[in-house]
């Protein structure tokens, strides 16, 4: 096991680094160079101020150059002004030379600088995950034994009509993205005007004027069930169904196994057959499943933070993406990167422990 999980994370930092590199490409890209430049100077610059602006500050250096600053493996770019001002990337201008680092990537801590919210990169990205850590929480906590129920339900009674209801509603809530099951819920439960709120404020049910809150920037620094339980409900509906109809199949093939059979004929009781025997091994390939569930959960993070405006690491993957912050645009990535292929790890494990079957070699 030791030695298949330091190869896998030979495997991961590999993968992290060349697909960390491609990004970095693409965003260092000439016309997304350009953009920044005008940005953080004037829409107005001329071609040549804005070169004279982009090599001052080391942008137009090749890219396997750049990227190993970034990294801090290679030393920073200096640039010395006509009027004899000294700045680099690990320096201000007016830094004593002694003070002067030659490294300041990644590897020694520096995430960079963001343009949009004027601090350092590190901070601000540990700040969202951590936001968007606690909604993924809330939305695992709802969705995974959700999810379990209504899969094992179906597998149980396959072919009944508790089987083609629940796999109906699996089915429904799958096709249904987030933005569009996102506006039906504000409508439907946090609109003082329309849905359902009026009526049961009228009759006197709920002492708002909403039974839900259809923004969750409260949440950030006090979630409750009134300010908070949308957007997870909104992301836990699109991943139950894809996790049940999992758990529904798996259950399925169990149920019609020998030794399931076999139990029956001894006359066992259903519920022991399907808690000790059946349950376990049904749950293999729904526990890969939900590992891999995290990351696309990545993508409904996004959409509904924005929508409910919940200031996590999706709206601040919005905001870097919309306003050309490359270093922060970098930072998301890597972590996104970072997240994709830790869950991968850990699916392979969990996987190997939960089937003896498996062996590792």
């Amino acid at each position: 096991m030791g030695v298949f999980i330091l190869r896998r994370l030979g495997v991961i930092l590999l993968t992290a680094l060349c697909l960390t590199f491609i990004v970095f490409w693409l965003t260092n890209l000439y016309p997304n160079l350009e953009k920044l430049a005008k940005t953080q100077g004037n829409f107005r610059m001329s071609d040549e101020a804005v070169t004279s602006y982009l090599g001052n500050r080391g942008y137009l250096e090749p890219t396997p150059v750049k990227f190993g600053q970034w990294l801090g493996v290679v030393p920073g770019w200096v640039t010395e002004t006509k009027d004899g001002k000294v700045f680099g990337r690990c320096f201000q201008d007016g830094t004593p030379v002694a003070e002067r680092p030659k490294f300041c990537g990644i590897l020694q801590g520096d995430w960079g600088y963001s343009t949009v919210f004027r601090e350092d990169v590190g901070p601000t990205v540990i700040k969202r995950l951590g936001l968007t850590g606690k909604l993924m929480f809330f939305v695992l906590l709802l969705m995974v034994p959700s999810a379990l129920i209504v899969g094992v339900l179906a597998g149980m009674r396959e072919g009944t009509r508790l089987d083609r209801s629940l796999s109906t509603f699996s089915i429904a809530t799958t096709a249904t993205p987030e933005y569009v099951s996102g506006v039906i819920f504000i409508a439907v439960l946090a609109s003082s005007k329309f849905g359902i709120s009026p009526v049961l404020a009228e009759w006197g049910w709920i002492d708002s004027k909403t039974l839900f809150l259809g923004s969750a920037t409260s949440a950030m620094k006090d979630a409750t069930f009134w300010n908070f339980f949308l957007p997870v409900l909104t992301i836990s509906l699109y991943g139950m169904g894809y996790i049940a109809r999992m758990t529904r199949a798996s259950m399925t093939e169990v149920m019609t196994a020998q030794y399931i059979r076999t139990a029956r004929l001894k006359g066992v009781k259903f519920s022991n057959i399907v808690l000790k025997h059946a349950l376990r091994n049904a749950l293999i390939a729904p526990f890969t499943v939900i590992m891999l569930q995290i990351p696309w959960l990545l993508n409904g993070v996004v959409i509904v933070e924005t929508l409910f405006n919940y200031k996590g690491f999706g709206w601040l993957l919005v905001q870097a993406a919309s306003n050309n912050d490359i270093e922060l645009l970098l930072a998301v990535s890597v972590v996104s990167v970072v997240v994709v292929l830790a869950t991968q790890l850990i699916s392979d494990i969990g996987y190997v422990l939960l089937n003896p079957r498996i062996r590792i070699t």
